[in-house]
This record gives structure tokens, sequence and C-alpha cells, in this order.
């Protein structure tokens, strides 16, 4: 638990690149591209593999731009849809999903239950810290250190994300710390938080 407060308190404190301001009027009109699969609203309603971008902290998602970019996050579409955008193209949209209203999923309560304990308390006996040490009680994230707002994302998509991190398919997260988690969850204990955040808000 030191550790990640340490991480999280150097992320927030660390400015590794100046951030484009972004424009949410020009970010709606670029927006149509990227709605195809992540909706106008930012909702996804197409395909629950893909996430949900409404509220989300609009310096998480310029980060994972520009790590598709780069090649830090591999994804052949997003990759393909992050190369033409500039940085201001990249904060303008962001500017713009972070402004609409998330929709909040409903959940399976049963498996739900053990993803609740897992999110709000973690697994002492596998050294998995609670998830609500980075991402808040409500799922909302931390904007400073980058850390995402979750609240209410599609649980296939958190599912893909966190056994991404355990098999090292994704690995663009500060100082491996969801590596770390993710390699110690079962696939049970992962689809259960996948599955409380889905309804968390």
């Amino acid at each position: 638990m030191k550790k990640l407060a340490i991480a999280a308190l150097v992320a927030f404190v660390a400015t590794t690149s100046a951030q484009a301001a972004g424009d949410a009027a020009a970010g709606q009109a670029k927006a149509a591209v990227c709605a195809a699969c992540h909706g106008m609203d930012g909702n996804s309603p197409a395909n629950p593999v893909w996430p949900k971008l409404a509220g989300q902290h609009p310096a998480y998602m310029q980060k994972q731009i520009a790590d598709f970019k780069s090649g830090a996050r591999k994804d052949d579409t997003m990759t393909a849809m992050a190369m033409p955008l500039s940085d201001q193209d990249t904060a303008d949209l962001a500017a713009y999903f972070s402004g609409q209203a998330l929709v909040v999923g409903s959940v399976n309560a049963e498996k739900a239950a053990l993803g609740k304990k897992i999110y709000e308390a973690g697994l002492a006996d596998k050294g998995i810290s609670a998830c609500m040490a980075c991402h808040g009680p409500s799922g909302a994230g931390n904007p400073g250190a980058k850390f995402p707002t979750l609240s209410g994302q599609h649980a296939p998509y958190v599912t893909k994300a966190l056994k991404d991190f355990r098999s090292g398919a994704r690995s663009n997260d500060l100082n491996k710390m969801m590596r770390d988690i993710a390699i110690k969850m079962t696939d049970s204990e992962i689809e259960a938080v996948a599955e409380y955040i889905t309804g968390l808000h």
C-alpha cells in the first residue's frame, strides 16, 4: 500500500509534458469518427469491449492516445485511429468526451459481492491492494495522477484490460502498478471486480 501511495504522489506532482487545452465544442465536431465505436455520447452502446469515454478524465484520455501513437499501448484499430490526431485534436476530443454524462449499467449482484470486497479492501493474503486506493471509493479516479475513472465502465472492457495487464499484453501502467496487481488475480476475481465497477457510481 505504501508503494502505491508513493507512486501515486510521484505521478501527481510529476509533469512529463505540457498538455494542450481542449475545446469541447471543437471536440464534438471531431467526434463523429470516434462515435462508431464509442458512441457520440461516449457510452459505447455497440460493443461492451469498447470502453466508455463519457466522464473520463481528459489527461487520462490524452495519455492513452499518445501511448497508442507511440506504441506504448498496442491495439491495431486504435493505433490507426490515433495516428492522424494532432495534440490539439486529442485535447479537443478529451474535453468533449469528459463532459458527457456517464450511463451506469446494471450488475449481477451475486458476482459483484466479491468484486466489492476486492475493490474496497483488496485481498491481503494475495498482496492485492484495494482498487479504491488509487481509483477512489466511487471510482472517480485521480486526474492528477492520470488514474482513470472506473465508475460505470463496461464489465467486459474492464475484464479485458485486467487480463491484458496480467498477461503483459498491456504495459503502459505507471511503475507496473496494474500488472503487479492483475498477475495475482484469478479469472473469477477479475470478473467479479469488473462486474462491481459496472454499477459503481
